[in-house]
């Protein structure tokens, strides 16, 4: 004990001092670098109800960033999504995943109206399509009217 107190006594006020500010400042560059930043994406909610054969409204996806696309068919049930790229006035490109019952990976680029970008029912006869270079829409192609709802994330 008597040689631990001998050691402390001989740093000097003026070295206990700079040690203590190298801790806080190796301290402070830690915490600076260990912060994160997040962001809230953006998201947009789209409902729908369609008859036989009938076309939704159509839904522009932002430009030039990555989409996630996520549908669903709460009459007749099922989920699809994909992620999506909206080159303006240029075509839709996009990868994900078709509804279950022969779920499969699907993939491809379009910009013609009727193009088919994922199923999101059971039957796989409710899809998302291209509705233009740049715009999508959900399709009924079931016998009976459906609904569900496209969620957009980016």
């Amino acid at each position: 004990m008597k040689a631990i107190r001998m050691r402390i006594q001989k740093f000097s006020r003026p070295g206990v001092i700079l040690m203590a500010t190298v801790v806080a400042i190796i301290t402070s560059m830690v915490v600076a670098n260990a912060t994160q930043s997040i962001t809230t994406p953006n998201a947009a909610f789209i409902s729908y109800s369609l008859a036989t054969g009938a076309n939704s409204a159509p839904i522009t996806p932002v430009t030039n960033k990555s989409v996630l696309v996520m549908g669903c068919c709460t009459v007749g049930a099922g989920v699809g999504q994909v992620s999506l790229l909206h080159i303006p006035s240029t075509y839709i490109v996009w990868v994900g995943l078709e509804s279950y019952n022969n779920a499969a990976i699907t993939q491809g680029v379009g910009n013609v109206a009727g193009a088919h970008i994922v199923f999101i029912d059971f039957a796989h006869t409710v899809d998302i399509q291209v509705a233009s270079a740049d715009t999508i829409r959900v399709h009924n192609g079931s016998t009976v009217t459906k609904a569900g709802n496209v969620t957009l994330i980016w």
